[in-house]
């Protein structure tokens, strides 16, 4: 029997007894009663119950248990009554994120591929066509450069934290450590609720694309279809979404690459159909549509493209190896946003002017006819290659609501650890599974069965206006709890080589990923109060439109608001803050790594160049 043993570094001081703490996961030993003469269907219906060790929520007599410092019985509370005040223990909760019942079971080719094409999906395949019309090809290719850029900078700041303290949750349970309890109860429950949203707007692209084929077939059917099989894969465990995903990736990578080869010979007249076509659709009708506005306009939908990159992060609490595997992963997105994104979309802006009528007349962001990909391909005339196209679509569709589902339960799970969310969320079975949040997020999709045409374009404005921000929010928030790490880490005395792994861009790039993500939210602001399209003429419209631009800040503000009032919570102060717990302790890691260094020394240039960014 295979047994994950992980060595967690306690804080000295404070609620926390010195010395380390082992905590030791796996599948259970015993397989209740009867054991193994159940047959494999009592082991089946065995691997469902509760772990040994899960946090229930009330003793066997029904009453709560008692408090203590985290790290005695099961169900110890976060929210304490101190001297008839409440206050939040974050100690408590960072023992609970850091003591994870998850098991580890993700390796670095999981974590490799997630990070290359986790989230590629119509966000990059359909809603491009959206961005595309809105703004221009010119736009749409600054604005990804620009989100790119202060994604690659705010992905190195993530995996520093994530290598450091690959604790569950990730970078809501770094809020709450590093910046304010309420600020990380607000962003757990934003990247939740972003994730539970993408679940059911992905299964309606899924079913919208089979309109490509046969127009009159039922949707419904695709969306008990994809429903079934992303809950099927996320029950499977994490080893299963991680398989998962590794072949999805596959298929979306080598997908793109074909396009990206196909539109270069597109583009230059190799096709029997058409000519060169070079750079003249940026003449006529142009490059900009719709000026200044139209530009930041894109910024929202590019975001929602980019969305999940972060994903990898949040897995690191179930790698089985994530001083080794994480890095690698962290570094290929700079392979995603160079490869996928920015040559991709070039290519789409040569191929399809910004006024072609498809692109205007799509019914939402999730109508794969208005693909710019799919009309790329169409428009050289190919027959069977949009199908293969729009087949892609449907690999990403499922790929993403898998990940909307790992996304989701992970980080209901981590809430509910740390007191900020029912505690039946926090339910993991004997195989690792968050199972309760794995069914609560799931259930959300069966918003998917309102695909039809009378109410899916309201469904639609709406699921997108609660995840298009709710990525700038996350991104913002992980820039800034990287900048305040390193402040504490500085404040304890603490040298950089006692970090496994270094941002790249450092504090430095922090700073510019917080600040590109202010200048978007400012910038979507903006756009809100006076659309693209014009201002509505009722007023109920123009605050529909509002909303619908920016519904995330209200529900961020609410969430926010309501913790810090609840609880009375302040900006964590640098000596307050735990810069221990949770971390593994890796050993010899100084000795390690500078072998590693002798290591790096003896390669030649280009080996050592390909490693910096690989």
């Amino acid at each position: 029997m295979g047994r994950d043993l992980e060595l967690n570094e306690l804080h000295r001081g404070g609620s926390h007894a010195e010395g380390t703490s082992f905590t030791v996961h796996g599948h259970d030993a015993h397989e209740g009663k009867g054991g193994n003469s159940r047959g494999t269907f009592g082991r089946f219906v065995d691997s469902f119950r509760r772990s040994e060790g899960s946090r229930s929520s009330a003793d066997d007599d029904g009453r709560p248990p008692p408090l203590d410092d985290g790290f005695g019985p099961p169900g110890v509370h976060v929210a304490r009554d101190h001297r008839g005040a409440r206050y939040y223990d974050m100690r408590t909760a960072a023992a609970k994120t850091a003591n994870s019942l998850l098991t580890r079971e993700l390796k670095g080719r999981h974590l490799q591929m997630i990070a290359i094409g986790g989230s590629i999906g119509t966000g990059l395949f359909v809603a491009s066509g959206r961005t595309l019309a809105q703004g221009g090809p010119a736009s749409v290719l600054l604005a990804y450069l620009t989100i790119g850029c202060m994604l690659y900078c705010t992905v190195q700041a993530l995996g520093e934290m994530a290598v450091v303290f690959p604790v569950a949750g990730s970078f809501s349970a770094f809020s709450t450590r590093f910046l304010d309890p309420s600020w990380g109860f607000a962003m757990g429950w934003n990247y939740a609720l972003q994730w539970i949203v993408v679940l059911p707007l992905e299964i309606i692209a899924g079913a919208y694309t089979i309109k490509y084929w046969n127009p009159d077939l039922d949707q419904a059917i695709f969306v008990t279809l994809f429903l079934t099989v992303i809950v099927v894969i996320n029950l499977f465990g994490v080893k299963g979404y991680g398989e998962a995903e590794f072949v999805f990736a596959i298929l979306k990578v080598t997908a793109v690459i074909g396009f990206i080869l196909l539109g270069i010979v597109i583009n230059i007249g190799g096709t029997p159909t058409g000519g060169y076509i070079g750079g003249k659709y940026w003449s006529d009708p142009g490059a900009f549509n719709n000026g200044f506005k139209g530009f930041v306009s894109v910024f929202v939908t590019a975001a929602f493209a980019f969305a999940g990159t972060e994903l990898v992060g949040l897995a690191a609490a179930e790698t089985a190896n994530p001083r080794k595997s994480l890095p690698t992963a962290i570094k290929q997105v700079f392979w995603r946003i160079s490869l996928f994104y920015i040559v991709a979309l070039t290519l789409v802006g040569l191929l399809v002017p910004y006024n072609e009528p498809r692109l205007i007349r799509a019914a939402n962001i999730a109508d794969a006819v208005a693909s710019p990909f799919v009309i790329a391909i169409e428009s050289a005339g190919a027959t069977v290659l949009p199908s293969i196209m729009n087949g892609v679509i449907l690999v990403s569709v499922i790929s993403v609501g898998n990940s909307a589902v790992f996304g989701s339960s992970r980080t209901l799970a981590a809430l509910a650890d740390q007191g900020q969310a029912p505690k039946i969320l926090s339910y993991v079975d004997r195989n690792g599974r968050p199972l309760v949040a794995i069914l609560a997020s799931s259930a959300v999709g069966f918003l998917a069965y309102l695909s039809n045409p009378d109410v899916q374009g309201h469904v639609f404005d709406w699921l997108l206006a609660i995840s298009g921000l709710s990525t700038i929010f996350t991104w913002a928030s992980i820039c800034l709890s990287h900048i305040r790490l390193r402040d504490a880490w500085r404040y304890h005395h603490r040298s950089l080589r006692d970090m496994a792994f270094r941002a790249q861009a450092g504090v430095i790039g922090s700073w510019l990923g917080f600040g590109l993500n202010v200048f978007i939210l400012v910038m979507q602001l903006w756009v809100a109060i006076d659309p693209v399209d014009g201002v509505a003429d009722t007023s109920l419209g123009r605050a529909r439109d509002f909303f619908v631009q920016c519904a995330a800040i209200p529900v961020v503000l609410t969430f926010y608001l309501a913790h810090k009032f609840y609880f009375k919570t302040s900006l964590v102060k640098l000596e307050d803050m735990d810069i221990d717990t949770g971390r593994r302790d890796f050993g010899r890691l100084g000795i390690i790594k500078t072998q590693e260094e002798e290591e790096r020394q003896a390669w030649p240039a280009w080996k050592r160049a390909y490693r910096f960014v690989c």
